[in-house]
């Protein structure tokens, strides 16, 4: 049975407010009619864990997953470790990496706990859509039948893929149908995704109706572009800021995100149009010093303000760079330049010389000459390593 959300004094208003910023809210005037009967709703997402982290294009589903729950409603948040399996094909142009399991479970504890940053999680209802599709070959041959193959290949990504000849596996056909069945196991009355998810939302409404259940309302949310301006936000395009970047990192993309992008950034993380009185410098540093403080808390957006102009204005060194000591790393008083880098930030010897190539790592400010790989402990102690922009280590002989 559900719970009721108190009066409702005017459902169309309701209504207009909860898909404000939304792209689409369909059928039109499901929604007001949902809301008109005074019940919580059961508003789901669903999110396979492809990667480890969420970023800030996820906090504009999640951010509206907030206002329902805010608004009295239910949200279930299913985290796809089944689905992960398989992979979404939705604005793919090739098949999808298959992830192991262990990784699946790994990212999918992670995604969780990060998603808690935008979501209250006393009102979230968490669930794994391995619960319900671990079935049996019988139980699943009984969902899949219901279904023509005409209905599945009418999504524009598959539908291109099979013009340029691309492969598509049998197992992507039936990504839509595992997902339409998560809202039937949730019993969901809205759904949420991106406008990338519009078919997989609407073919869910197809899947509850073949089970006999009322089909779901949706709606589809922006896009967020990633800090190229161009693409979408992802990790494996490299174009993301992360909930759980370090504030300095995450002030220092926020900067990088190109001046045509801000009106987007400003609308879909802080709810605002660009002040037209401002530069764009002017609003890239509010936004990102809100952003920053959001996540990290009131000051932290004040003191990754502060270290960029450090860095980046004044040219100095941050005063909080992390010391790395050079005696493990030294064989006969010399210090291989990859292996150093490699153990100061976390990347592979490979990238490193790439970066020295590139002219990207610099000691006290000076580039690094390309031919540079093998340096003396004489050479390094003390002073500050530099790559890219914003990565930064003291060396102690």
């Amino acid at each position: 049975m559900k719970s009721s959300i108190g009066p409702v004094t005017d459902p169309k208003a309701d209504a207009a407010r909860l898909a404000a910023g939304a792209v689409e809210a369909l059928p039109a005037g499901q929604l007001q009619r949902q809301l008109e009967r005074g019940s919580a709703l059961r508003v789901k997402l669903g999110i396979d864990p492809t990667a480890p982290d969420i970023h800030l294009g996820h906090v504009v589903v999640l951010q509206k997953l907030r206002e329902f729950q805010d608004a009295g409603h239910t949200v279930v948040l299913i985290v796809g470790d089944y689905t992960a399996r398989i992979g979404d094909p939705s604005g793919r142009s090739a098949e999808r990496p298959v992830l192991g399991a262990a990784e699946i479970d790994a990212n999918a504890e992670t995604f969780k706990e990060q998603a808690f940053q935008v979501l209250d999680r006393e009102r979230v209802e968490v669930r794994r859509n391995s619960e319900w599709l671990e079935m049996s070959s019988g139980e699943l041959f009984d969902v899949i039948r219901r279904f023509t193959v005409a209905r599945l290949l009418e999504r524009d990504d598959l539908t291109n893929r099979m013009e340029a000849g691309a492969p598509i596996a049998a197992l992507e056909l039936l990504y839509p149908v595992l997902q339409g069945y998560d809202s039937v196991a949730v019993r969901a009355d809205v759904e949420l995704g991106g406008t990338d998810q519009k078919f997989n939302l609407l073919f869910a409404r197809d899947v509850q109706g073949a089970f006999d259940q009322e089909p779901q309302s949706v709606m589809t949310l922006p896009i967020l572009p990633g800090t190229d301006g161009v693409r979408r936000m992802s990790k494996s395009l490299g174009n993301y800021v992360g909930v759980t970047d370090e504030p300095a990192e995450m002030f220092g993309k926020l900067m990088s995100v190109p001046d045509e992008a801000m009106g987007e950034y400003m609308s879909l993380l802080l709810g605002e149009e660009p002040d037209e009185a401002r530069t764009p410098v002017e609003q890239k540093r509010d936004l990102a010093s809100r952003v920053v403080s959001r996540f990290h808390g009131a000051d932290a957006g004040a003191a990754a303000e502060s270290r960029f102009d450090r860095i980046h204005v004044a040219g100095d060194a941050p005063q909080d760079a992390p010391e790395l000591a050079l005696g493990d790393l030294a064989v006969d008083g010399t210090v291989h330049l990859p292996l150093l880098i490699s153990s100061a930030f976390e990347l592979s010897k490979s990238e490193a010389r790439r970066l020295i190539d590139q002219g990207a790592v610099r000691l006290d400010g000076e580039s690094v000459p390309p031919g540079d790989l093998d340096l003396p402990v004489s050479r390094l102690g003390g002073r500050t390593i530099q790559v890219g922009k914003r990565r930064f280590a003291r060396l102690v002989a």
